[in-house]
């Protein structure tokens, strides 16, 4: 912004010439230095704001400014996908890839050069939509377990008294498996984690428990433990013994998540989960491995089941393949996954997600399919649980809508949190990421693809009776708002860019 000289009238000459020279020189140095390595639309983002605000600006700039991990942090991821790279060279790409459209292969390769698991078949997936039933189940296989159970969720909380029977049926799982005998491991999003109601209370039962827990990606300070504040582990999953996994949208606790808010409105979030058995297990336990490297320097691969030769011969069952992404990979793996299998379909694209704040590759992506004919289906909150993302993601809805794409809008007060989609009948992709650029580029996600028309159809029954309760929302319809609306819509969606 320009400065008046009545803000300076009180200044000595000198100090005005300073500031002035100051304010000139951060934004002419960080003209050339902002859009380094960075899509020109954050750049972009970025530079307005140092224009209007530049001390200010600058100071953000340094704080959420590199969406890179730290050192340590880094080397250990690229000490752990190499030897994963090492370790699975000699896997082949399963008949049943090379018997789908020949996309399917390519997509499995791009990802394995990007992260080093490989497709593997001989899988079973059981699909839950039932938030409840879900955590008994885990309860239930956790309590099965005589080697080692493996946590890690983004958000994990106790159940408060007046809502009984859902994170606590896990914890009190973990706690008698510890009692037993079996090792259990828990990794916690720190920031997700701490900032529920009874976060100390949870320490203190888990230290009492002698639950081996760690905070991933911290934010303590005052103990030497720092990073870009924003940056957040995202996963959700569950391993026992190595040959039963769970990963989906799910986090630890119960469906309102413990806001008072949420419990006035009735609001529940809709997930689902995958429970997996398989060789595929084995690279989920591998993804949670690599977080524990990265928060512990310990190394657990020796400690891990693995996958054994004769689930390799095995390829009774679907192949799927484990696809981590993060600030720990330079190459934002599940956007060029999802980018890929867009551009492939030729029937039909059918996304779940709560938070659509896509980029421009994705955006081009999806609405090129709808203008070659494909039909394209987005399952959206209709009021998402964060205003800042409700009103981003509002201002695509025209574009996308005018490209043909259908929008449904799931009901409030309820958030619709599962995360997947459908590419005509040959791929099925769920997990943990959304599709915004904070999934793409700062969120620690792990996702699953699944390959076969039997997958694909499970997946899509699931979607069906999400969408059986949206309204479909019509493009006069959604001219018809209010001006002040869409100013605000288109507000925010210049935030969505500051990476």
């Amino acid at each position: 912004m320009v400065w008046s000289s009545v803000e300076f009238a009180d200044f000595p000459y000198w100090a005005t010439v300073l500031f002035t020279v100051a304010d000139f020189a951060i934004r002419i140095a960080l003209l050339g230095i902002v859009p380094g390595n960075r899509r020109p639309a954050v750049a972009m983002a970025w530079l307005l704001v140092i224009f209007f605000l530049p001390i200010p600006g600058l100071l953000l700039f340094l704080l959420l400014g590199s969406f890179q991990l730290g050192g340590q942090r880094r080397s250990r991821q690229i000490a752990v996908n190499s030897e994963l790279r090492r370790a699975t060279a000699h896997m082949d790409l399963p008949n049943q890839a090379d018997a789908a459209p020949n996309y399917v292969a390519a997509n499995s390769k791009l990802t394995r050069r990007l992260t080093g698991f490989p497709m593997l078949d001989g899988n079973v997936f059981e699909y839950l939509t039932d938030y409840r039933a879900t955590l008994e189940l885990m309860a239930q296989d956790i309590d099965a377990a005589q080697d080692y159970v493996n946590v890690m969720f983004y958000i994990v909380g106790t159940d408060p008294k007046n809502r009984p029977g859902y994170a606590d049926v896990v914890l009190d799982a973990m706690v008698r498996a510890v009692q037993r005998g079996v090792t259990v491991r828990l990794i916690f999003d720190h920031v997700g984690t701490a900032r529920v109601r009874g976060y100390r209370q949870l320490l203190s039962r888990l230290d009492a428990a002698g639950i081996d827990y760690h905070r991933s990606l911290p934010v303590r300070p005052w103990r030497g433990e720092y990073q870009r504040p924003d940056l957040r582990n995202h996963r959700k999953m569950v391993v026992v013994d190595g040959t039963i996994g769970y990963t989906g949208s799910m986090n630890l606790i119960e469906p309102g998540y413990k806001r008072s808010s949420a419990h006035k409105m009735g609001r529940h979030w809709q997930d689902m989960m995958a429970r997996m058995e398989g060789p595929s297990v084995a690279s989920l336990d591998l993804v949670f491995a690599t977080d524990w490297f990265s928060e512990t320097g310990k190394q657990l691969q020796q400690d891990l089941r693995g996958v054994t030769e004769s689930e390799i011969e095995d390829h009774e069952g679907p192949a799927a393949q484990i696809i981590p992404s993060g600030p720990g990979f330079s190459q934002e793996n599940n956007l060029r996954a999802f980018n890929h299998l867009f551009y492939s379909a030729t029937e039909s694209i059918r996304v779940v997600t709560p938070y659509l704040v896509p980029d421009d590759s994705m955006l081009y992506a999806l609405t090129s399919a709808a203008q070659r004919g494909v039909r394209v289906e987005l399952l959206v909150v209709r009021r998402a649980d964060q205003l800042a993302v409700h009103h981003a993601q509002q201002s695509y809805f025209e574009q996308l809508l005018r490209a043909g794409i259908h929008i449904y809008r799931y009901p409030d007060p309820d958030v619709l949190h599962s995360k997947l989609f459908t590419i005509d009948n040959d791929v099925g992709i769920f997990g943990s990421s959304n599709m915004d650029m904070r999934s793409f580029s700062l969120n620690s996600e792990v996702t699953v693809m699944v390959v076969g028309p039997e997958e694909v159809a499970k997946l899509d029954g699931i979607i069906d009776e999400y969408q059986a309760k949206c309204e479909h929302l019509v493009l006069k319809d959604w001219l018809a708002r209010p001006r002040h609306r869409r100013w605000l819509d288109n507000v925010f969606r210049l935030t969505s860019a500051l990476q």
